[in-house]
């Protein structure tokens, strides 16, 4: 089957991303306080992953690391702002068009309380004093991707980190029906 070259190349991501996830399967990270990793009831739930069938979502943002940080971004040509890279990975790899703010967003889809995450999840965080001010992508194990700030790139991070664990709101699982 010919593919065009886009799609080859987004294939090529996809199919690298993978191989990191499978990769990554293999090794253990602490779950206790010892190596900044800690332990918060809040997101105890996010060490059994599940699946919702949204592991596309999670390969094509992974896809997406090292991409640069750009306020009002929404392309990897341009940068990504975090509610700009996850728009552009949920419409490009699952044709579900989100909306463009965080705060949108978090109105969007189901949240799933305690239940395990699933990758494709979306995560959110009060990194301002509101309850949504940040978002990203939920990888599986316990990861997540997205675009941080201002000099910064989309970035592949833990979310039992000290930090995000003390920020953590909560997750949304969005679905195409």
């Amino acid at each position: 089957m010919l593919l065009k070259p886009c799609n080859k190349n987004l294939l090529r991501t996809a199919m690298v991303a993978l191989s990191i996830l499978i990769l990554s399967a293999c090794s253990t990270t602490p779950t206790h306080k010892s190596g900044g990793v800690v332990s918060n009831p809040r997101i105890a739930h996010f060490k059994n992953d599940t699946s919702a069938g949204n592991e596309g979502i999670s390969i094509a943002a992974m896809g997406l690391v090292g991409v640069p940080y750009r306020y009002g971004g929404n392309t990897p040509a341009g940068g990504f702002d975090c509610s700009g890279l996850i728009a552009y990975v949920y419409q490009n790899s699952s044709g579900i068009k989100l909306p463009r703010t965080i705060q949108q967003m978090s109105n969007v889809g189901t949240g799933i309380g305690q239940q395990p995450p699933a990758p494709g999840d979306l995560v959110f965080f009060n990194t301002t004093g509101e309850r949504y001010s940040h978002a990203g992508i939920y990888v599986g194990q316990g990861r997540f991707v997205h675009a941080p700030s201002a000099g910064g790139t989309v970035r592949l991070e833990r979310i039992d980190s000290p930090y995000w664990a003390a920020r953590y709101t909560e997750a949304r699982r969005i679905t195409s029906n």
